[in-house]
């Protein structure tokens, strides 16, 4: 069943067009990629679910629904939780109050308390750099901290732009194994934007292509690993 339904979305930064009547799904459970090329659109489509860009036309759902025009703040209330681009951390609080700040939507104190030390459990490094200002980490650890931000908000989604970006091979390896782990483990639905489509391609069971706005395939993950213009593209094959 699907846990996010985006229906014929158009959205427009001032005149221009960027997303031309796209539509995806989301299964509850599932892992599902976004390629494509800078400007494609992928960013786009993330904002757009979170309201930040809101959609001119069409209809997105989550969990049957509708939350086309609700305010950012409602959409991550009713289980949207976003990893942006850029990681977008608070770089003058500390590790412990960026990860408070994505819980600023509950109430429930010990619930909160114990999704914190999940967090830490998940990212050791977090918990070991807990006091320490959020702008002196590293890059892989600011990707760990938007991630972890992100699950504080007690997500039934979790839209993750571009985790990989700006890491070394190590951290990116890292980085993809924990995002399995929330998945597979904790049962955690990722809708996933990446540009290293060798990677989201390995985790995710279904995928998306995008290109300039618009969809121009859709296909199970192993098979967009086996067409020839994803892998000559997207995958850097001849």
């Amino acid at each position: 069943m699907a846990l996010l339904e985006v229906q014929n979305i158009h959205t427009y930064y001032g005149k221009i067009h960027a997303l031309k009547g796209i539509s995806l799904d989301v299964d509850e459970g599932e892992i599902v990629t976004l390629i494509g090329g800078n400007g494609a659109g992928k960013t786009t489509t993330l904002n757009t679910i979170c309201g930040i860009t809101p959609a001119s036309e069409g209809t997105i759902i989550l969990g049957g629904k509708n939350i086309t025009r609700m305010r950012p703040h409602a959409i991550v209330a009713m289980g949207v939780g976003q990893s942006p681009e850029g990681r977008k951390i608070f770089t003058r609080l500390t590790v412990r109050e960026n990860l408070e700040m994505g819980a600023y939507a509950r109430n429930d104190a010990a619930k909160i308390a114990k999704d914190m030390e999940f967090v830490f459990e998940t990212f050791p490094r977090l918990k070991e750099r807990e006091q320490q200002l959020g702008g002196t980490l590293s890059g892989g650890e600011q990707q760990m901290l938007a991630i972890g931000r992100a699950l504080m908000g007690q997500p039934r989604i979790m839209l993750l732009d571009e985790p990989s970006m700006g890491l070394a091979p190590l951290l990116v390896r890292d980085i993809f194994h924990i995002i399995e782990y929330l998945n597979k483990e904790q049962g955690t639905t990722i809708l996933l934007v990446e540009q290293n489509a060798h990677m989201a391609l390995a985790i995710a069971s279904r995928g998306y292509v995008l290109q300039t706005g618009n969809i121009i395939l859709t296909d199970s993950a192993r098979h967009l690993q086996e067409n020839e213009m994803v892998r000559k593209a997207y995958l850097g094959e001849n």
